[in-house]
């Protein structure tokens, strides 16, 4: 059905094309040259105003983020545009739900008429082609859904064929100059992959092989490749340990093809997915090899060897809010003995320990003892008028009131027995990692001291929950000493500090920046003694 437009003049038109390598299997018919040409013709025979034409070429309909796309909902957003065009509905897009935003939604809340010659859908009038519109979307989704099905069955059977459809090599190989879908060695950046071996199978760890290469202004794969960085960071244009660690484990060096460690999502979707090594498409003997089997079986000895070395792991009161002020990125702790033999955390900078010798930001050592200390004393400073005995009173006889009533009190046992048998299996855990070794018997103790004490608060709580019902007497004297337990123990609950406090920063200087969660017209800053 050819659309009515009775009054063209009041219409400035968006012409839409769009071709993707999937259509380009449809037909001659779906060319971009074929679609102007319709698009045009239909122009002309009704007289109407055309704005500007919008091509996406090698654009899949089901993204939506395609440059002329996006330039026409601009205009459109501008108010240049109150009328787009299509040749078929598909041209719009392949994903139903999205199609159906822009047609249902988005087209008649600013004012636009969206016309599909082939198909007679014409938003401007009321249609039988109209109400089908919805079936026809679906159906372009389920066309966008084989075609993703079988192009991902060739490119998987290519890669058990062995045959290279990545977009690019791993570093020290490049593509065939002249046979497609097969890799050879890159010389100059295979010099680099050898000596990294080398380097490993001397027995130098990732990060001295990381800090030497640094050192040595040896540029990154990335760098190498030219490749454009979407959101710089301090370790930009840097070798880091774990590029070293899976460039020494990935079997393309001995001459095998690797592919297929992550998969995309959906086809709907550019995410992709990690998948696990037993998942991977390997296929042996592909091209030539970078390094012997030899080597590569002793350096992978040699990685895993150290696999747990650093399995420790501290708990302390700042985790996760405290970051270095220069470079941005969260503080590390480090475990030292001090003169009285004694274990000591000391916070300090990610970046510094990873690029010590590239010169990468500073070490920012202090006591974390000594940082936390200075912490809680600006929070007690801060949270100390606001929560005196007189104003947590009625709040801690409504709380035990509440308490009393069988379901809530009900509620609060459950969840005491269920934090008590968490407690239980953490514990029972870390005596198994004391007896395999990853825990010494020092941090086994200073962890299982605090669980204990932990454990002993919650089975009181839970046993006062469990007791008869208590006079008005001994209500108020309960109050009383839940204020009082509360004002002494405040400012070291860890789920206070992090409802209070955003972020913490210690600069070079070991000053302290503190940023909270609210207004404070006062100073936030702390030196290190404070």
């Amino acid at each position: 059905m050819d659309p009515e437009i009775k009054t063209p003049s009041d219409y400035h038109a968006a012409l839409y094309i769009r071709l993707s390598r999937e259509d380009e299997s449809e037909g001659p018919s779906q060319s971009i040259q074929n679609q102007e040409s319709l698009l045009l013709e239909f122009v002309r025979q009704h007289r109407l105003s055309v704005w500007d034409t919008y091509i996406d070429d090698g654009w899949s309909g089901t993204n939506f983020d395609r440059p002329g796309f996006q330039r026409m909902i601009a205009d459109i957003e501008a108010k240049k545009v109150n009328m787009v065009i299509t040749k078929d509905l598909s041209r719009l897009g392949r994903d139903y739900i999205m199609t159906g935003h822009y047609m249902e939604r988005y087209f008649p809340e600013h004012g636009v008429r969206y016309l599909s010659l082939l198909d007679g859908i014409d938003t401007g009038t009321d249609s039988t082609a109209n109400d089908i519109t919805p079936f026809r979307a679906i159906m372009n989704d389920m066309y966008a859904k084989d075609i993703s099905k079988k192009i991902r069955s060739v490119k998987r059977d290519k890669q058990r064929k062995g045959q290279f459809i990545g977009g690019k090599p791993v570093y020290g190989y490049r593509m065939h100059p002249t046979q497609k879908n097969k890799i050879v060695i890159d010389q100059e950046a295979a010099s680099t992959v050898r000596a990294i071996f080398s380097m490993a199978l001397e027995g130098l760890s990732c990060r001295q092989i990381a800090a030497r290469l640094n050192q040595k202004g040896v540029p990154t794969p990335a760098a190498y490749a030219h490749l454009p960085v979407a959101r710089p960071g301090p370790y930009t244009g840097l070798w880091s340990s774990e590029r070293i660690s899976e460039m020494l484990q990935n079997e393309t060096y001995i001459g095998n093809m690797v592919q297929g460690r992550r998969v995309k999502l959906s086809y709907k979707s550019q995410k992709c997915l990690r998948q696990k090594p037993e998942h991977w498409v390997v296929v042996e003997g592909t091209h030539e090899p970078l390094v012997d089997p030899e080597t590569f079986r002793k350096v992978g000895q040699l990685i895993r060897s150290r696999k747990h070395t650093r399995s420790r792991t501290y708990d302390f009161l700042l985790k996760g809010l405290i970051f270095c002020h220069e470079c941005g990125y969260p503080l590390s702790v480090i475990n030292r003995k001090n003169a009285a033999g004694e274990d000591v955390l000391y916070f300090v900078c990610r970046t510094y320990q990873r690029f010590t010798k590239a010169g990468i930001c500073t070490c920012h050592c202090i006591q974390e003892k000594a940082v936390t200390n200075a912490v809680l004393s600006m929070v007690r400073q801060l949270c100390l008028p606001y929560v005196t005995a007189s104003s947590l009173l009625p709040i801690a006889r409504e709380m035990l009131a509440r308490a009393e009533k069988t379901n809530e009190a009900q509620a609060t046992l459950s969840s005491l027995q269920s934090k008590l048998d968490t407690l239980t299996r953490h514990l029972d855990q870390m005596y198994l990692d004391r007896l395999n070794g990853l825990l010494t018997q020092e941090d086994f103790q200073r962890l299982s001291d605090r669980i204990r004490l932990e454990r002993t608060r919650l089975t009181e709580q839970k046993e006062a929950l469990q007791q008869p019902p208590k006079s008005p007497s001994r209500k108020e004297e309960e109050a009383h000493a839940l204020v009082d337990r509360f004002l002494e123990d405040f400012d070291t609950d860890r789920a206070l500090l992090v409802s209070l406090i955003e972020r913490i920063e210690l600069t070079a200087d070991k000053e302290l920046i503190l940023k909270f969660r609210f207004s404070d017209p006062r100073d936030s800053k702390l030196p290190e003694d404070a």
